[in-house]
């Protein structure tokens, strides 16, 4: 059977070209014998898989020698309440709230560190997260342990797509799991980056933690060993068993990023991607409509709506007969959602384009 266009928010598409090499890898890795899946994280195999990816990651995204990159688990969930237990110390950290997922970091924040010390400084929520929050406008505290960011959130389709808008005078951390590897990005200007794995890295059960080691040992004392930065720094992301699978592709896909040209080669084409894509919206006669405000659109996430509601079952039935799938929009919010991450080829796009052309012209 044909591999079809996959559009899912995550888990997303794979590079085939990755997933080919995983095939043929799966039962023998490089004569081993058995599979990475099936062998010791300790042993020197397993060893050199970790230590490739962590340098390919690095010269990807340029990062310095003075920022430590973890390879954990937990997804980017468990962030939400790392990330307090690990920078927040005795004081109190700064959140902007541009979607559901910084919504989500805000509460877990509040949860383990209690209300008193988690400020919400800015939220786009009143006007339905359609616009990154005007941060000219937010009273940040100068001496916050942290100011906390989704630089693009999945469900909303809210990107930032120029950093330089995001205040570093206390140490920025972002979430940037559904654009992580897009695009280039200056490190530097960040105390902590942390991704789930399930978009653009590799498949779920893995997360990347980017930080600065200034940042690093200060968690709470009574904070779980293996949520401690500093103890899964001493350990090499191995004080447990790392989602061993999960590294290993991800060090292939950081492979096939490099292949590819790098990021700034990624970026070009994903703007020509999300350009395809909002051109038909934006030339449908009302037909299509993104809630975004432009400056903001997502380059990874599209949300759209139809111009009437009771074609929103024709269209996913349609469209999954076309071999488009998982066009269908998150529940909290409805519609559609077409996810583009860097494995979705300019085809695709332009596939989902004929297609939605074609729906427009037959139902208009």
């Amino acid at each position: 059977m044909a591999r079809l266009w996959n559009f899912s928010a995550g888990p997303a598409a794979l590079p085939e070209e990755v997933l080919r090499q995983v095939q043929e890898e799966l039962l023998d890795w490089h004569g081993a014998g058995c599979g990475i899946m099936e062998m010791s994280h300790r042993g020197k195999e397993f060893g050199s898989v970790i230590a490739q990816a962590e340098a390919d990651l690095r010269e990807l995204m340029t990062i310095p020698a003075h920022y430590k990159v973890l390879f954990l688990q937990g997804g980017a969930t468990l962030q939400f309440a790392q990330i307090p237990m690990n920078l927040l110390g005795e004081g109190c950290a700064d959140y902007v709230v541009s979607g559901s997922w910084s919504k989500k970091a805000i509460k877990e924040a509040e949860r383990v560190a209690g209300k008193s010390r988690v400020r919400c400084v800015a939220s786009g929520e009143a006007g339905n997260f359609t616009a990154f929050p005007d941060l000219a406008q937010a009273q940040l505290d100068p001496q916050a342990a942290y100011l906390h960011v989704c630089t693009n959130e999945t469900i909303h389709g809210v990107e930032v797509h120029d950093a330089g808008i995001l205040p570093t005078t206390v140490p920025l951390v972002a979430d940037m799991s559904s654009h992580i590897l897009s695009r280039p990005v200056d490190v530097s200007r960040y105390g902590l980056i942390y991704a789930g794995a399930q978009k653009n890295i590799g498949p779920s059960g893995l997360v990347l933690v980017i930080v600065r080691e200034d940042l690093v040992g200060k968690a709470w004392p009574q904070t779980p060993s293996v949520m401690d930065y500093a103890v899964m720094t001493e350990n090499g992301s191995m004080l447990n068993t790392p989602p061993t699978l999960s590294v290993y592709i991800a060090g292939l896909i950081f492979q096939w990023l490099k292949r590819q040209g790098g990021l700034a080669a990624m970026e070009a084409l994903n703007i020509a991607k999300a350009k395809c894509l909002y051109d038909c919206i934006e030339t449908s006669n009302g037909f299509y409509r993104s809630p975004v405000e432009k400056i903001w659109r997502s380059r990874m996430n599209v949300p759209f709506t139809l111009v009437r509601p009771e074609l929103d079952a024709p269209f996913l039935a349609e469209s999954k007969a076309a071999g488009l799938l998982a066009l269908k929009g998150h529940a909290s919010v409805g519609g559609m959602r077409a996810s583009i991450y860097n494995a979705m080829p300019l085809a695709g796009v332009e596939a989902l384009v004929a297609f939605m052309n074609d729906f427009a012209a037959r139902n208009a």
